[in-house]
């Protein structure tokens, strides 16, 4: 049986409210931008998505919503996890491995460094750093997210925002 991870960096945020903690930093023109193209790019490759989880962050769950409309998923149906926010590689890897083993196909929202590590830790693939907005996909030959622990995946799937700009 085969686990599909997709791990997900929050859209480019805002610095232009120095009122507001990072916790409460909203998406910038760039980033409100990104996300429905983004989503609109996962959805035309066709993978599915059982569960979204998300850092109940501004940017990390505003991008979530942002998928969950291009996935035809109600927002009522993103679960959100204070854990996520600004977690570390070990933290996430936590938290995945508690998801139900009847969800096959888990779609992250997170915040880097976090995911940035997890990525290089579950996977055959690194990255120096994971771009806002960019998608990961690592694929398991797991039975249950329990097995993340101690196992790596292969990266199947990897787009971020500026991979289409012509230089």
């Amino acid at each position: 049986m085969n686990k599909r991870l997709f791990i997900v960096r929050h859209a480019k945020s805002s610095w232009d409210y120095p009122q507001l903690t990072d916790f409460e930093r909203p998406l910038n023109t760039r980033g409100k931008r990104n996300v429905p193209d983004m989503a609109q790019r996962f959805v035309e490759t066709g993978y599915t998505i059982d569960q979204l989880l998300s850092s109940p962050a501004e940017r990390a769950i505003t991008t979530a919503k942002g998928f969950a409309a291009k996935l035809n998923v109600s927002v009522e149906q993103i679960q959100k996890n204070k854990d996520l926010y600004h977690a570390s590689a070990f933290a996430i890897k936590r938290i995945i491995s508690e998801v139900p083993s009847h969800i096959d196909n888990l779609m992250i929202f997170g915040h880097n460094p976090g995911l940035t590590y997890l990525i290089n830790d579950l996977s055959d693939f690194h990255l120096d750093n994971l771009a806002t907005c960019a998608i990961c996909g690592v694929e398991f030959n797991i039975k249950s997210w329990q097995d993340v622990l101690n196992t790596t995946g292969k990266k199947f799937y990897y787009d971020f925002p500026k991979s289409r700009d012509k230089y």
